[in-house]
Formats: C-alpha cells, structure tokens, sequence
C-alpha cells in the first residue's frame, strides 16, 4: 500500500508528523463509498480553529488528524463521479456536505444532516464533525465530490495563484461571509474584531464589498501594523480609552454600520483586563460600538464544551452576554460555520482576475509539513501569518 503522513494531535500543544493510513474510499463507519475521489494534497493550511484544539480547549482526543483547509489534485475517483477527472485541480470546501439533504439544497453547507451522526454540519479532521479524516496531510479522501469541489478551470494559472486560490477552503469565504452577514457594502463603516488571519480575510472582504473605512482591532501590535498595511484602521485594545472611544477618534462618531467577530470564545478583556480572559468579551463590545438596526457577523468559533475555560459556565458554552443591549437595538446575529460553497466561485473568480490579494492581506508564509508543528508554535505565538503547508513541494518559490 501507497504510503502517506499526515499532522496528528498528540496532547495539548504538542502536534507530530506521523505515517498515517492511506486514504480509501470509505466512509467513517467503514462503508464502501462510490461518491468520493482521493486527493494528492498541494497546500493544506493552519487555520486557527485547529490551534483551539491543539491548545485543549475543546474535547478532541489524541490520535485525531488534522486539517481542513485543503487544495489538491485528483489521483483516483470512485464510479459515481461523473464530474470531475483524475488530474483535475480542485478546491475542498471545509464543510463535509451531502448536496442531498434539505439544509444543502439551501445551500446550508455548514449544517448538512447526512454526515455527522452526532450533530448538523461535518468536516475534516475536527473535533466532534463526523469523524472525517484530516488533510493536513500527503493525501486525504473527499467524499460526495461531485457537489463539495470546485475545479480550477486552469491548472496551470491555478499553480500560478496558489497561494491565494488555497485560501478558498475556509479562510477567504468565512471572513467574507462574516462581512456579508454583518451588512456590509459600498460606504459602510466597518470594524473587525481580531487581527489574526480570519480578521484579516474579513478586512479584504470589507475593501472588496466597497467598505468605506474598515477598522481592526487587536492586541497584538505586529497584528495591528500588518493591518495597516493594507490600508485598515486600527484600534490597541490594550489601551485604557473604550473601543468605543477610539472608534470616535476615527469616525467622529462612536459606532459603526457593520460589526464581524473573528475572535471567538477565547476572547479576552480590554484595557486592564488585557490579560483576563473573558469569552463574551467581544460580542458585549460589538453591541455597544454596532449601530441601532445593525448586523454583527459572527465567523469567530463557539463551542458547547471548553474544558480548559476559566469560567465554570464558560466550560459548557454558556456565556455572559448583554442580550439586553442587543434587543434593544434591535441587532442582528448570524452564527455558525460558513456554507463555503455558497461563496467559493465567485471568490474564486475575484482572485483569478486580480481583484484581491489575498495571500498578501493574510500574510501566508509557506512551510514543509515537517514544519508543520514548529508552524503551529509560531501561530500560537501570535506571529502576524498565515500558515500554509505544502506536503508534495509543489508551490513554487
């Protein structure tokens, strides 16, 4: 048998390149599947979502191979594919979807009900999502492939543009979903929560809706240069001044139109409470600086189970949240994975004909994937970067 190695969660910060089994084409429960092709992995990226299991702060178990954002090339197809051929050049939507369930047919990817037994919504090498094997890895199995790919119509100018076209997976769509569910458009007023690379991605997304000023905050200064970099506003939550406050420096006023969370339930406070962690912290933030009538877009993950939470109710998903305040003025909420499918051609589209950067506004940074655990140190760091794993060499220099 062909072998394959792959990323493997061993305990709370500690990952290893380990040889893994070679994928086939069968499900988790170990039936035979005629929906699904093998992919050789040509990028696979860290994503932040993978460092809060890495860091035990959800109950995945050792052994789990990680991995969701995935770029690759077809080397084999099962007989119900009709699509898609070997040598095809594609791109994974993280979410694990049937295209046959109610929730696909509106095009509610993130919740399919077909692929996880215990919950709405799959993916790939994530805690409590069906069980599906991780692509951070040399090759990986995609199941229901017709539906989840998206074909690259150019291999050749797809190579060229890797380094953006891999950010289809998750990153580009969910910061962009996050804008677009926060009311985001031409004029607006915006600001993001979070300066890692999915607020990054929401800050693009901002510019190409046609935001008028896109504000980030952060706490990590290097975070906070690289998003002026390309050309955001920016707030240091570790100043005393409220974020409120420091938005009326800039506006004029102390509120925005559009509000995205790319923080998630390891927020922490502002201010002297820096160093505090406060998982509500961000959404109670976002309804005070959110316009009345207003939209908060909310990428940033939640958990229903946090075992390294400080809070004891935080360790069961409850959170302190001023629901009050949000009801009263009249705030929209939209939660949950992204339905990467709902976006991924178009954005597709955005990157093949220069209309976005965005490799460059996530700061990618290409490693081997021996280096992948040594990449996973440096994200957990706080380092202003993108990790992006090329297993098989081929991203060019």
């Amino acid at each position: 048998m062909a072998s394959n190695r792959g990323v493997v969660y061993i305990s709370p910060g500690k990952v290893e390149v380990q040889s893994i089994d070679f994928p086939e084409l069968v499900n988790p429960k170990g039936k035979k599947i005629n929906h699904g092709v093998l992919l050789k992995v040509v990028s696979t990226n860290i994503c932040g979502s993978d460092q809060h299991m890495v860091r035990g702060r959800t109950t995945a178990e050792a052994g789990l191979v990680l991995g969701h954002e995935i770029t690759g090339e077809v080397i084999e197809k099962g007989s119900d594919v009709e699509f898609l051929n070997v040598g095809d050049l594609v791109s994974v939507p993280f979410n694990v979807a049937c295209g046959r369930c109610r929730t696909c047919k509106e095009q509610q990817t993130g919740i399919c009900l077909n692929v996880n037994d215990a919950r709405a919504g799959g993916a790939y090498g994530y805690v409590d999502m069906g069980g599906w094997i991780g692509g951070q890895a040399e090759y990986v199995m995609v199941p229901y492939a017709d539906f989840n790919l998206l074909r690259f119509p150019d291999k050749a100018q797809a190579m060229e543009k890797i380094r953006d076209l891999t950010m289809l997976s998750d990153i580009f769509p969910t910061g962009f979903h996050g804008a677009v569910k926060a009311g985001v458009g031409p004029g607006t007023t915006v600001y993001i929560a979070g300066a890692g690379p999915v607020g990054m991605a929401a800050a693009a997304s901002a510019q190409l809706l046609g935001a008028a000023v896109v504000i980030v905050g952060d706490m990590n200064k290097a975070r906070l240069a690289h998003a002026r970099s390309i050309g955001c506003e920016t707030v240091d939550l570790n100043e005393d001044a409220s974020l409120a406050d420091q938005i009326a420096q800039i506006l004029g006023v102390p509120e925005v139109d559009c509000a995205v969370d790319c923080v998630g339930f390891e927020a922490r406070g502002h201010g002297g409470d820096v160093q505090k962690e406060v998982p509500a912290a961000v959404l109670n933030s976002l309804m005070e600086i959110a316009r009345a009538g207003g939209a908060i877009g909310i990428p940033g993950l939640y958990v229903t189970a946090d075992p390294g939470a400080e809070e004891k109710s935080a360790q069961t998903g409850n959170l302190s949240i001023r629901f009050g305040l949000g009801w009263a003025k009249s705030h929209s909420f939209f939660t949950g994975q992204t339905p990467v499918i709902k976006y991924n051609r178009q954005l597709m589209m955005s990157i093949l004909y220069d209309k976005i950067q965005i490799a460059k506004a996530v700061n990618v940074e290409v490693i081997s994937l021996d280096d992948a655990p040594k990449g996973y140190a440096e994200f957990d760091s706080g380092v202003a970067k993108k990790f992006v794993i090329n297993p098989h060499n081929l991203i060019p220099a």
